[in-house]
């Protein structure tokens, strides 16, 4: 019987995303778009547009610009009620978008951010993710501040004591904690961990699970070596599914992009599309969002990877970090439309 839950929980930091505009470098720009964001609420938009209740829990400040992230969450159809609002600022991403061999840069004022001092004393989570259907978190949550593994800890015990599957997106960042913090933590976790996405470097850099006859740099890609990645994730952790990401990086404009899924001793290999990149930031986690609602559908596991796979293909075309396409779009590009062809 297919499992008719909805809910999928959210936990994760919220940002504000400043960019510089029209591929202009931050030191030459003179006005910066602004974007709320946080790899979890980026999930959490994707899955809300696509009839699923998504339910982000947080801290911002309780001043204008906290209530401004609020409302551009909502906007979105995001439940925000498991908000938290304290602490003094909103963490900052700062963003100049690549071109050609230029590539995109992110510079990140985060520290003392009010996501940090999350307190979870108030909240119960069983009750929380009581009749949910998922749970899901990514590596920049534990990275920002060590007091929040506890939490992460007890947040994942109660899903599982309430049959929520949980996911993570191992989503290292160099520029948030050292390799040695990010294996550490990140294996505490992972025995909570039903679902896990990650991309070869973070396979590499987290765990020293390394693809063979790989070189993203140059464009070769060995299926046999991610096969052999996620093969060894799922004896070292006991995972139901590994997906991993396959960027082949040919310039910060032109990226090629598709994915494996593993699972029950198979590796299943997406279709590759050959992208125009817009905005670069978030495709990951609209392949992340693709991926939940596909095992949400009950797809099967290679229906699974091209629905995220076309998901997240889409969102490069979007500029801010939320993937704004339709169930009917990606289904669309499944069939074949990408054409790019004006709709009338």
């Amino acid at each position: 019987m297919a499992d008719s839950r909805k809910g999928i929980v959210l936990f994760g930091e919220l940002m504000i995303r400043l960019n510089a505009m029209n591929f202009e470098r931050l030191i030459q720009a003179e006005e910066l778009r602004v974007f709320y964001t946080g790899a979890e609420a980026n999930v959490g938009a994707s899955l809300a547009n696509w009839g699923y209740e998504a339910i982000v829990v947080s801290r911002v400040p309780a001043h204008e610009i906290g209530q401004a992230c609020v409302n551009y969450l909502r906007r979105f159809g995001i439940d925000t009620r498991h908000i938290q609002r304290a602490g003094d600022r909103l963490g900052i991403l700062y963003v100049e978008t690549g071109a050609s061999q230029r590539p995109s840069k992110v510079i990140y004022d985060r520290k003392g951010s009010a996501f940090t001092e999350f307190d979870d004393s108030q909240i119960d989570w069983d009750a929380l993710f009581k009749g949910k259907r998922w749970f899901h978190f990514a590596g920049t949550a534990p990275a920002v501040s060590e007091s929040l593994v506890p939490i992460l800890e007890r947040a994942c015990a109660a899903a599982k004591r309430q049959a929520v599957s949980v996911s993570c997106d191992l989503n290292y960042r160099r520029k948030l904690w050292s390799q040695k913090q990010a294996q550490e933590t990140m294996t505490r976790l992972m025995e909570f961990v039903d679902v896990l996405i990650c991309n070869e470097e973070d396979a590499a850099m987290v765990f020293s699970i390394h693809a063979k006859d790989t070189d993203i740099t140059l464009g070769t890609l060995s299926r046999d070596g991610y096969h052999d990645v996620a093969s060894q994730l799922v004896a070292r952790f006991g995972f139901s599914h590994v997906a991993i990401t396959l960027r082949e990086s040919l310039s910060a404009s032109i990226n090629n992009w598709g994915a494996l899924l593993h699972h029950d001793g198979r590796s299943f290999f997406s279709r590759t599309y050959k992208m125009h990149v817009v905005d670069r930031i978030g495709g990951g986690d609209s392949f992340a969002a693709g991926l939940i609602y596909g095992l949400c559908e009950g797809m099967t596991a290679q229906d699974t990877v091209e629905f995220a796979v076309a998901a997240s293909c889409l969102k490069h075309s979007i500029p801010g970090d939320f993937n704004l396409v339709s169930l009917e779009e990606v289904r669309s590009l499944l069939a074949g439309g990408g054409s790019g062809r004006i709709q009338r």
